[in-house]
């Protein structure tokens, strides 16, 4: 049996920690319940950055329409909100993993037909978008993807319960919540992943169940290059030779999903989770994402006193000076002179904010809304960035949304080099709103010479 230290614990959590709190935004899950809900179910996978790559009348004229209602059936029970919250990420920064194809369903037929997720190639990440698409064996579609047949290792077919609302309930009983004691402990896997033993031989059941084999060994994927064999008695030794051949247990099988973990050990409260997922975890508890309250006033050291700088008028200001000291001071600056250490606070926060590391966390998690409210509620809306790393920070971010585009058009990362033309301030300010939120003063339109 393996013992961790404390200091171990904590690095294992804070990953996890971290992803909970910014990967899948309250906004994004309330949104996204509410038109799924509804039964609007394109409507919260557009709420949930989920595109979709196919038609339902064109899959009705290429498979039948008996197919096409079952995946119309799918659709509606799909949390979009919740398969991001469960599918695979990488560290350090929990983003999605890169160049996936997940299948989520399996339709059997003279050609079978697969309801997969796609998470784009690394080059062409942006918003932590991925795309729903189907797949029967053909041309996977206008955006060439590096691993465009289902995966073996990362598959939730046998996993409904990570992403259909109607069957969420189930992730009690198959994480071993159910158990009155701690689940033992079985080893540690990568970020911090609990190995789920006790599941494995019923997991195998279902999975040679579902593919039509008979009892038999089924390999275990610990990493790279370390392999189990889990025979039909249930044991467990090393596998020797090449077990290619076997059936695999999917990772969904082989690893605990660590939100059990994280409650048992008081690391998150139910309020923080998915609600479905608390709602199957900490039956009873009643959940509610609460709006933060916008920043008020900050306090700064200034020449023996405390002023106050807030948002007036939709910019950052310094309340205790009077205009014309503060145009004095600004003019002084300017000549290379030392500014007020109000003005050195304001320009800090337009540089380079303590919230900066929340700011990028919510971009790398495709969480753009949110991100842009930090800086609104930080700067003013009518703010103009200066530079430094948050402009970049957010320059960089309407870079990726570029590459995306141009993925999704069906260029490859060589041909984006020959397609694409220079950054220019414009592409910034075009590319990097948010659709729907108005004008954003986080990227200021450019004068005209620059649109030009």
């Amino acid at each position: 049996m393996l013992t961790h230290t404390a200091s171990e614990d904590d690095s294992r959590f804070s990953f996890w920690r971290r992803v909970r709190e910014y990967a899948v935004p309250p906004t994004m899950i309330e949104t996204a319940t509410a038109r799924r809900l509804a039964g609007d179910w394109a409507g919260a996978c557009a709420a949930a950055n989920v595109e979709v790559d196919f038609r339902l009348r064109d899959v009705a004229h290429a498979h039948g329409q008996a197919l096409a209602e079952r995946v119309r059936e799918d659709l509606r029970s799909l949390a979009p909100d919740l398969l991001r919250w469960h599918l695979p990420r990488t560290a350090p920064d929990g983003l999605l993993r890169a160049g996936l194809t997940v299948p989520l369903a399996r339709y059997p037929g003279r050609r079978p037909v697969h309801l997969v997720v796609r998470t784009p190639p690394a080059w062409a990440e942006y918003g932590q978008r991925f795309s729903l698409a189907l797949w029967d064996g053909s041309d996977p579609g206008p955006a060439p993807h590096p691993h465009p047949h289902p995966s073996r290792r990362y598959r939730l077919d046998l996993h409904r319960h990570l992403w259909d609302a109607d069957r969420s309930g189930e992730l009690a009983e198959r994480t071993g919540a159910r158990s009155p004691t701690d689940p033992p402990d079985t080893g540690v896997g990568p970020h911090g992943l609990r190995r789920a033993v006790e599941r494995w031989a019923v997991e195998a059941e279902l999975l040679l169940r579902a593919e039509g084999l008979p009892p038999g060994p089924v390999a275990v994927r610990l990493g790279r290059g370390e392999r189990l064999l889990l025979g039909p008695d249930g044991r467990v030794k090393a596998a020797v030779g090449d077990v290619r051949a076997l059936p695999l247990l999917p990772d969904a099988a082989t690893w605990a999903p660590p939100d059990l973990d994280l409650l048992r050990g008081g690391e998150i409260e139910p309020d923080r989770l998915h609600p479905l997922v608390a709602a199957a975890l900490a039956p009873g508890h009643r959940t509610g994402h609460e709006a933060q309250p916008p920043a008020g006033q900050r306090l700064v050291e200034c020449r023996g006193a405390r002023h106050r700088i807030a948002v007036v008028d939709g910019v950052l200001t310094a309340l205790d000076h009077d205009p014309a000291q503060l145009r004095r001071e600004e003019l002084l600056a300017a000549l290379s002179g030392t500014p007020l250490p109000c003005l050195r606070a304001i320009d800090q926060a337009h540089r380079d904010p303590v919230e900066l590391a929340g700011v990028r966390q919510r971009l790398s998690h495709g969480d753009t809304a949110g991100a842009l409210a930090v800086v609104e509620d930080l700067l003013g809306r009518q703010a103009a960035l200066r530079d430094g790393p948050l402009r970049d920070e957010l320059a960089a971010a309407a870079e990726r949304r570029i590459a995306y585009g141009l993925y999704r058009s069906g260029l490859t990362a060589d041909q984006q080099g020959k397609a694409a033309k220079p950054l220019t301030r414009y592409d910034l300010y075009r590319f990097g709103r948010p659709r729907n939120r108005g004008r954003s003063h986080a990227f200021p339109r450019p004068p005209r010479s620059a649109a030009r």
